[in-house]
Order: C-alpha cells, then sequence, then structure tokens
C-alpha cells in the first residue's frame, strides 16, 4: 500500500522491503540511501521478532536488499548503512565488491541505565559510507562542520603556513560521531526500540544530498529519516512493514490525521499523563 503528502515528495511504502524495493523503486532514481535494518540480535519490533534461525540465513537475506538498492542508487549516489558490530565485518566485504567505501564511521553514545558487568558493554554502533563513484558524488562539508577544539577554544597558531595564523575555528567532523541515544523523555521519542535520533540522520542528510533529491529508507522504522529529510527540502520514500510504525509515519510527515478512523497523535507519557491528572485533581 502506498501512501504520499499533498506534494506528493514524500511516500511511504507500506509491506516488505525486498518486495517494494524490486517493484515501486525505478533504478538508479535514488540520491541517498540510509539503512538501518533488523541486526539479528533478538529485539521485538511491533509483531517481528527480529532473529534468523542462522547466521548464515541473516546474510543472505542482507545481501537480497542491499543488491536491490545498490540497483536504485543513483549513479552518483550514496549508502550508509547500519549493522551490529558482530554482522559489520561480513556486510563490510561484501559491500567492497559492489561500492567505493569512503568512510567507517563509529556512532558514539552515552551508556544506559544497566551495563555489562562480566565485560565490557558495547557504547556504539557502526556505519559504513559509500558511494557508486568515488569521483563524483554530493557532500556537503560546509554543511555539517562542526566546532574544532583546537583552533576556537585554545587559539593555537599554525607555523606551518607561509604567513601563521590560528588554526580553523570549524571542521568536518571525523569518523566518530557522538550523539545521545532517544530517551523516553525526549520530544522526538516514538515507541520504538532502536530509534535512531533525529541529529545523527540530519547531519548524513545534509553532507550527501542536495534540496530537492530523494532520500530512501528501507527500514524505516520510526520514519525519522522522512522526517528529516521532509525538515530540510529533501524528498523521501520510507518503507515500512510494521502496521503500528506506518501510523508514526502518517502522523510525523502529516499524511494524514486518521488511519481507520482513529485519530493519529502521539501517545501521552506516563509523567504526562499524571500532570494531567493531578491538573483534574485541582481543578475538583
Amino acid at each position: 500500500m502506498k501512501y504520499q503528502d499533498s506534494s506528493g515528495e514524500h511516500i511511504i511504502l507500506f509491506g516488505d522491503s525486498i518486495k517494494l524495493l524490486d517493484q515501486e523503486i525505478q533504478d538508479e532514481s535514488i540520491h541517498l540511501i540510509f539503512v538501518d535494518p533488523p541486526y539479528n540480535i533478538g529485539k521485538k519490533y511491533a509483531n517481528f521478532i527480529d532473529k534468523w534461525p542462522t547466521e548464515e540465513n541473516y546474510l543472505l537475506w542482507c545481501y537480497s536488499w542491499l543488491e536491490l538498492c545498490f540497483k536504485k542508487l543513483h549513479p552518483e549516489g550514496s549508502i550508509y548503512l547500519m549493522a551490529s558490530t558482530q554482522t559489520i565485518p561480513y556486510l563490510d566485504i561484501y559491500l567492497r565488491k559492489h561500492i567505493h567505501i569512503l568512510s567507517r564511521i563509529i556512532w558514539h553514545y552515552d551508556s544506559s541505565g544497566v551495563q555489562a558487568k562480566n565485560y565490557f558493554g558495547s557504547l556504539y554502533e557502526p556505519i559504513i559510507y559509500g558511494v557508486k563513484n568515488p569521483k563524483s558524488y554530493t557532500f556537503n562539508r560546509d554543511d555539517i562542520k562542526v566546532e574544532a577544539k583546537t583552533g576556537s577554544k585554545r587559539k593555537l597558531i599554525d607555523y606551518r603556513k607561509a604567513i601563521p595564523k590560528v588554526y580553523n575555528s570549524h571542521k568536518v567532523p571525523g569518523n566518530v560521531w557522538y550523539f545521545p541515544r532517544v530517551r523516553y523523555r525526549m520530544e522526538e521519542y516514538e515507541k520504538h526500540p532502536t530509534q535512531k535520533p533525529e541529529a545523527l540522520l540530519k547531519r548524513i542528510i545534509l553532507a550527501s544530498s542536495n534540496v530537492g533529491d530523494t532520500i530512501l529508507d528501507p527500514f524505516a522504522g520510526t520514519f525519522t529519516t522522512s522526517a528529516v529529510a521532509q525538515k530540510v527540502g529533501r524528498k523521501s520514500i520510507g518503507i515500512e512493514i510494521e502496521e503500528d510504525y506506518i501510523k508514526i509515519g502518517l502522523r510525523r510527515l502529516g499524511i494524514c490525521t486518521h488511519y481507520n478512523g482513529n485519530l493519529l497523535q502521539k501517545p501521552l507519557k506516563s509523567y504526562q499523563r499524571n500532570y494531567q491528572q493531578l491538573e483534574l485533581f485541582k481543578d475538583d
């Protein structure tokens, strides 16, 4: 099933990613693909348990949609792939045969309340960034620059220059990115076990696409990719198989206000409900 906003620039496809990638997406039409698939680590996504019978089964599934992604990617397009630390080495080797890998990025985040006690717990997720054509691709470095502490804070002088001057105060980020994970009390939080932060997607989209380009997310989840694309003037296509998450996408993108006769609205969090009840009690 297909949904789109009034402009036709933001599309939601409801169903299996492999089938819809093959049948609904035109070859070489996508400027940027962000892929954040199930990791095969046993997470529960609405009605789906993220676990394959064997690692080989999971990898073969990954290869099938990756092959389609390569077909759909524009000749000057870029792809960012996230995966578990256990799986990323296999996918890295596979990707090298099909695209040019430019960066291997670490998304580092803060610790959760519960951490491993008998080994070193994971505080990062890997991202592979690659392009079809290493001689012609989009990279808007000025749109993603961050503060360079050496230049902006310490005011050190670069004496290597013909005329010595203070180091630059801004620079292109390196390949270790810090963004907090999406927490329950954050405004952007949706009910999803692996929601990615808007700030992470904003950096990727600003860097590797231009206004008017089309961004594809084959495993849209809470439709953060599409929501950020909409905010920064890009087009988007999000594919999702779980109805609960389709409803989130329809609401976040402003495609419709009701679904099957029910109002689409963000559920109140427990502390918000408690506050409302307190206010009602005061009125009484």
